[in-house]
């Protein structure tokens, strides 16, 4: 686990922007699986491509006349079980951080891949988001 005080600008980063932290398994059932609607999930991690890529799309994705109804984040490496079963969910695709995934009604509907973030502008990364929210939101 990475110490707290160490991400702390990294969580508040997604939260200013209107994301919820969930930290348990619990949290992240409720929204997934509980809660009609969409919902955005960013896996946040300490990496670069996270704080380059993946956190500065979300935040320009967000932005958009059409987004999910919610939009949660947990945290790779500390939210331990909350990551775990933000992951379930996201199955069949491998484990990846940073990560982004939009569910409708429970079901995953879009995903976005580490190896979709690495080397690629936020702007592109948010358009590709923006396409998802057009189509499912």
């Amino acid at each position: 686990m990475y110490p707290e005080e160490l991400i702390a600008p990294m969580r508040a980063d997604l939260v200013n922007a209107g994301f919820t932290e969930t930290r348990t398994a619990e949290e992240v059932e409720k929204y997934i699986k509980q809660t009609p609607g969409t919902v955005l999930v960013m896996v946040n991690s300490v990496c670069g491509c996270a704080a380059a890529n993946a956190r500065p799309a979300v935040k320009l994705a967000v932005k958009h006349s059409k987004r999910p109804d919610h939009l949660i984040t947990v945290f790779a490496g500390n939210d331990v079980e909350a990551v775990k079963k933000a992951r379930e969910y996201m199955l069949p695709f491998p484990p990846s951080s940073p990560s982004i995934a939009l569910f409708k009604d429970g079901m995953l509907v879009h995903m976005i891949e580490r190896h979709h973030i690495e080397g690629r502008p936020a702007e592109l990364i948010a358009q590709n988001l923006i396409s998802a929210f057009e189509e499912y939101c």
